[in-house]
Formats: C-alpha cells, sequence, structure tokens
C-alpha cells in the first residue's frame, strides 16, 4: 500500500566504449515482484519499504550519478523509503551485492563486462534485472546531424552511405571522411574493419583524432558550420543532444563479423552492428519478496536514451551537480517518472509542481 505524501520537495535549482563482452544470463523480472499478502483487519498499513533502508550505488560517472539521485527522489517522496546513496565502482559493487545483497540498487550496471561474476549472482539467486536501464535507441552507432537526414531522405541506415558518399566530402576534397575515435581505443579498429566491410574505404577516409577532446572539438566545429559529418559516437552522453546528433541503423548483430571486426587488418565477409551491451538495473533479491511495490517501480523505471542525453547536457550547461539535475528531471521529465510510478493509486500519488 501507498502513502500519501502531502507534499514533494522540488528544487529549481562516458561512458568509454570497450570491447570483450560476456555472455550475460538475465532473468525476466516481470511479475516476479508477486503480490503482497492480504492485510488482517487489526493489522496497520506500512509504506512500501516497512522499516527497510534501501542503499542505492552512485556510480563515478554521470549518467549513473544522476539516475542514482533521480531514484533516491522519487522513492522517498513517492514511496517514503528510507534511503541511502553509497559510492559505488562496478566491479566492486556487483560482487557486493553477490554476497551480501548490499546495495541493494545499480541503476547502471554495465553488466556485460562482468559478466562472471554477474552471472554467479544471478545463479545465487541474489541479484537480478529488474529492467534496462536505457531505452530508445543504440549505445553506440554513427551518427550524423539531423539537418544532414532532413536534406538526404534516403539516408537511414550504414547500408545506405554509399549511396549517399559526396554528401561527406569536405569542400575541396575527392575523398569522403568517417571520423571515428582515438586510434589507441578498441573502437578505432572496429570502426576501420566496419567501413572496410560496408566497402566505404573505397571512398572514405578514416580520420582518427588524437584524444577525446580533439575528437569532441572536431565534431563539434563541423556541426556549427553545418557540415554534413558522419561520426562515430556513443550514449548516453551530452553532445548528442547538444549537437542533435542522430544515430544511423547500423543493421543487425553477427557475432562471427563482429569478432573479425575487433581484430586488426580483419576485414568482415559481411555487415554487423557494434556489439550490443547490456545495462541493467541490478537489484537484490531481496526486494522482490519484501518489497514488491519497490521492486515493481525499478522493473517500470527504464530512462530512454534521448532524456538521459538532454539531462547530462542541462547538467554540462549549469555545472550542475547530479543531485540538481535529479531535481530537474522531477520538473522537466514528469512524462517520464510518472510512469514509473503510476502501479499506485491516483489518490496514493504525491504532487509534484
Amino acid at each position: 500500500m501507498r502513502i500519501k505524501m502531502a507534499h514533494v520537495l522540488v528544487a529549481v535549482i562516458g561512458f568509454v566504449p570497450a570491447t570483450g563482452y560476456g555472455q550475460v544470463q538475465v532473468l525476466d523480472s516481470s511479475g516476479g515482484a508477486g503480490e503482497a499478502a492480504p492485510a488482517s483487519a487489526e493489522s496497520i498499513p506500512q509504506p512500501p519499504c516497512g522499516s527497510s533502508e534501501i542503499t542505492i550505488a552512485e556510480m563515478g560517472w554521470p549518467s549513473a550519478a544522476i539516475l542514482a539521485n533521480i531514484h533516491a527522489t522519487l522513492l522517498r517522496a513517492e514511496y517514503q523509503c528510507a534511503v541511502r546513496l553509497v559510492p559505488g565502482e562496478p566491479e566492486a559493487t556487483l560482487a557486493s551485492m553477490a554476497t551480501t545483497q548490499q546495495p541493494a540498487v545499480a541503476p547502471e550496471l554495465w553488466v556485460s563486462r562482468q559478466a562472471e561474476v554477474w552471472n554467479g549472482a544471478m545463479q545465487a539467486s541474489s541479484a537480478r534485472a529488474a529492467a534496462s536501464t536505457f531505452t530508445g535507441g543504440a549505445l553506440e552507432a554513427w551518427f550524423v546531424p539531423s539537418y544532414v537526414l532532413e536534406n538526404n531522405s534516403g539516408l537511414a541506415a550504414a547500408d545506405d552511405i554509399m549511396d549517399h558518399w559526396q554528401v561527406f566530402v569536405p569542400a575541396g576534397e575527392s575523398r569522403a571522411e568517417l571520423y571515428s575515435c582515438p586510434a589507441d581505443w578498441a573502437c578505432a579498429i572496429i570502426n576501420r574493419n566496419m567501413a572496410a566491410g560496408l566497402g566505404l574505404d573505397e571512398r572514405f577516409d578514416i580520420v582518427e583524432p588524437l584524444d577525446r577532446f580533439a575528437m569532441d572539438g572536431a565534431i563539434t566545429d563541423a556541426v556549427s558550420q553545418r557540415q554534413p559529418v558522419l561520426t562515430y559516437y556513443w550514449q548516453p552522453n551530452a553532445l548528442i543532444d547538444r549537437l542533435d546528433l542522430v544515430p544511423l541503423d547500423m543493421g543487425g548483430f553477427d557475432a562471427g563479423n563482429a569478432q573479425c571486426m575487433a581484430i586488426r587488418d580483419c576485414v568482415p565477409f559481411g555487415g554487423s552492428g557494434f556489439a550490443p551491451d547490456t545495462v541493467v538495473i541490478a537489484v537484490a533479491e531481496w526486494l522482490f519478496s519484501d518489497t514488491p511495490d519497490v521492486a515493481d517501480y525499478f522493473a517500470r523505471a527504464s530512462m530512454p536514451l534521448d532524456e538521459m542525453n538532454r539531462l547530462l547536457a542541462w547538467q554540462a550547461e549549469n555545472e550542475a551537480s547530479a543531485e540538481a539535475v535529479a531535481q530537474n528531471f522531477l520538473i522537466t521529465g514528469r512524462d517520464v517518472w510518472q510512469d514509473w510510478v503510476d502501479g499506485a493509486e491516483p489518490e496514493d500519488r504525491a504532487t509534484a509542481p
């Protein structure tokens, strides 16, 4: 049962791609929370969290810290939970969840990068995925500014690039350009082999910037001049929202071709999208049995990538803390978070400005 809140206090005020993913087990959590046993006539209604404190891991990168603060704020305001944020680091957090079921929640856990530990936690019934952390798009892709798509209606996927290669030829040049990532990043090898597999090496030069700063600067300069840039990037990321970049459809994932693309000078026989990452809201098993309403909340709490990109851009523009971004999200993102808490009866839902 939910307890009605008198008010909600609302103040107005990247992840770097990696390779070497393991196979990850993810249980279907639908219906996993179950239903609470009917209360006796003499029982006193308790808040959904009871007397349990819910610890949420606040990881060190921006999107994860923002999510931790968002969930902490909503659980306190909408469910009257006692919530505490604890510092987190992916491997240590997952190991702790596997052995002690604490912290109770890790809102953004890239479990394909600790597949062995994650699978062990699943098999031991210590933790499971309540839902995907993000929805609404690929985490890695080749991006173009929105104005490129507006001016080239037939360009929607990586397979379409060869039909539009001349769009990406800089003024005065004869070959097009694909902005990749720094040469010492794993994605540099993947981008070169992916381009070769699509036949783009016949028309494109691959531009590998010195570092992340140079990469962002080159893309920003090109977009500021409304040049038709084609670039590798990843999300969630503030730059995606700030420059209005749109991911191309990279096609389906083919394990064999993708494995080849990760090896220098290996040209795949066919195409493949980037290897998918499994990013989940990891929840300790005891939440499903002891606090089913809260478990149901997390099962609904996937964040659209577009929304997180927007929040990261707002944070950068305002030099805001993760807590301040969470408060901004309560005001500007109600159409998103309202769906997360809509399992409650309307009369029991707190009202935010």
